[in-house]
């Protein structure tokens, strides 16, 4: 065992990492949030080359102690003032993007990540530029969607947004979309919002009641009808849901 580990220190003495091209590591955040029956992102523009005032995703290099999940949040913070620690929020890992020419400073691979908030569907979390970013703002995603942006950012954009509205399909992470207790109508919206689409609301309501548990307590509707209020279990829907235009149609839309 000793003579192993003296040859392990020997060999790490003489190593040269400078004989290896250098790589940086980034994050980039796709954070989105339901408002006013839109699906949006939370961007910047960028106050400084490259894509100086271009539109993009907040985030940054990793710092030499950091890992890429400490990264995000703290780029997050910095460049838009969410602090996702504070927030009811699901964050996972989407993919690297790794391409030798994503970036023209240097060769940077980034490790974007997937931010759901939790809203009310009427009011987004306020927004403040910091950092790097010159603004900082909630766009539609799917109006953004045909914009340019910098970098890459439209392509992992649009990964964020596939992977949501497949996972949707199967599984009830809409709900991290909503407020813990939420209405059918709000986890509707959601759907809505995401897929780009109308839903007919008698269907959707049949085809999720069996993943929803009913909390017994009722909305307090400034107008109307108090409605059924229910939490999200975690069962996987089955059969999946599909989207409308994706091939088989599952529901007929309004």
């Amino acid at each position: 065992m000793s003579r192993d580990w003296d040859a392990e220190q020997d060999f790490l003495q003489a190593y040269a990492p400078n004989d290896y091209p250098s790589v940086a590591l980034a994050v980039d955040l796709v954070v989105l949030a339901v408002a006013e029956g839109a699906l949006h992102s939370a961007l910047v523009h960028r106050g400084m080359h490259p894509f100086m005032g271009g539109l993009a995703l907040p985030g940054g290099f990793v710092g030499p102690r950091e890992s890429t999940g400490q990264a995000a949040y703290r780029e997050l913070a910095e460049e838009t003032g969410l602090d996702l620690g504070r927030m009811p929020v699901h964050v996972e890992q989407l993919a690297t993007y790794s391409d030798p020419d994503r970036d023209p400073r240097m060769r940077v691979v980034s490790v974007a990540h997937l931010a759901l908030l939790a809203t009310d569907g009427r009011i987004l979390p306020a927004l403040s530029a910091g950092s790097d970013a010159a603004a900082a703002a909630w766009h539609p995603v799917h109006q953004v969607l045909e914009s340019t942006m910098a970098f890459d950012h439209a392509i992992i954009l649009r990964d964020g947004l596939d992977r949501l509205s497949g996972k949707m399909e199967y599984s009830t992470v809409a709900a991290q979309l909503v407020p813990e207790e939420f209405t059918m109508t709000q986890l509707r919206t959601v759907y809505e919002a995401t897929w780009n689409t109308r839903l007919a609301a008698g269907n959707f309501t049949r085809k999720m009641m069996p993943h929803l548990q009913d909390t017994g307590r009722k909305s307090r509707a400034a107008t109307g009808a108090p409605a059924a209020l229910f939490t999200a279990t975690r069962s996987p829907i089955h059969p999946p849901l599909t989207r409308p235009g994706t091939g088989v149609e599952a529901r007929a839309r309004e």
